[in-house]
């Protein structure tokens, strides 16, 4: 074998490896931008299970709709907003959005009560058999007055089945403790932080789903909805409220 040959084999050996390298590197590549091609396509993550069917899985997301084991939750009863008493087991045999709102807030709630509004039209001949059962939030502004003032300013009062409910401090504190709503009060003038659970009771009286409201806020801190969001967050609610009548 001559000086030459044998200088070859190495070079030979050499630029294989090279080209082992490069094709692996190639491969690997491509794995990658096919997968990332296939994410970015729109593929969607697993439906919770549970979620009515009428409720597409990113709606539900959206929501944070879950749903819950079933129990009967903790009955209650309060006035609402034409001074009307009105108790949780009073209204067996429909099914009943449960919402906690702020008659004094300027932002969050009447947003939420907008969705109100929306799930009732939405609901079509369905309406009557779902109340909208909401409690207060807010001890500084707790008079039946307040109630009216909110319902009246957001159109609540088109709704049939909206019932707007407020007590004593201790009456609604109670309440916030057995449903494990937050709240948080700055003073007698300011917006209540707090919570913003919806439970979904059916006409049996059981809690069968928990959605969590989530808000968008302005650079300056105004709270707000897109519209198309606002829309679709009737809908859920009404699509949710439906499945518990059929």
């Amino acid at each position: 074998m001559s000086e030459t040959t044998t200088r070859l084999k190495p070079a030979r050996r050499l630029l294989w490896f090279l080209a082992l390298v490069v094709a692996l590197g190639l491969i690997a590549y491509l794995i990658v931008m096919i997968s990332t091609r296939s994410t970015s396509s729109g593929s969607t993550p697993p439906r919770p299970a549970g979620i009515p069917q009428s409720v597409s899985t990113e709606l539900a997301d959206q929501m944070g709709l879950a749903p819950v084991t079933r129990s009967v939750p903790k009955d209650f009863t309060l006035t609402d907003q034409r001074g009307v008493a009105v108790s949780l087991s009073a209204f067996r045999g429909k099914a009943v959005v449960l919402q906690f709102m702020d008659p004094h807030c300027v932002d969050i709630c009447p947003i939420a009560s907008h969705e109100v509004v929306d799930a009732y039209r939405d609901l079509g001949t369905k309406g009557p058999d779902v109340v909208f059962l909401t409690v207060n939030v807010n001890t500084n502004h707790a008079a039946v007055s307040d109630m009216a003032a909110f319902t009246n300013k957001e159109g609540l009062d088109a709704v049939p089945t909206w019932h707007f409910s407020t007590g004593t401090p201790t009456a609604l504190q109670s309440i916030w403790r057995d449903y494990g709503v937050e709240v948080e009060s700055s003073g007698p003038t300011a917006d209540v932080k707090h919570s913003s659970q919806i439970y979904f009771i059916d006409p049996s009286g059981h809690l069968r789903y928990l959605a969590t409201s989530t808000t968008q806020f302005k650079p300056d801190g105004t709270a707000y909805l897109p519209a198309a969001q606002l829309a679709a967050w009737g809908r859920g609610i009404a699509a949710v409220a439906d499945s518990l009548t059929s």
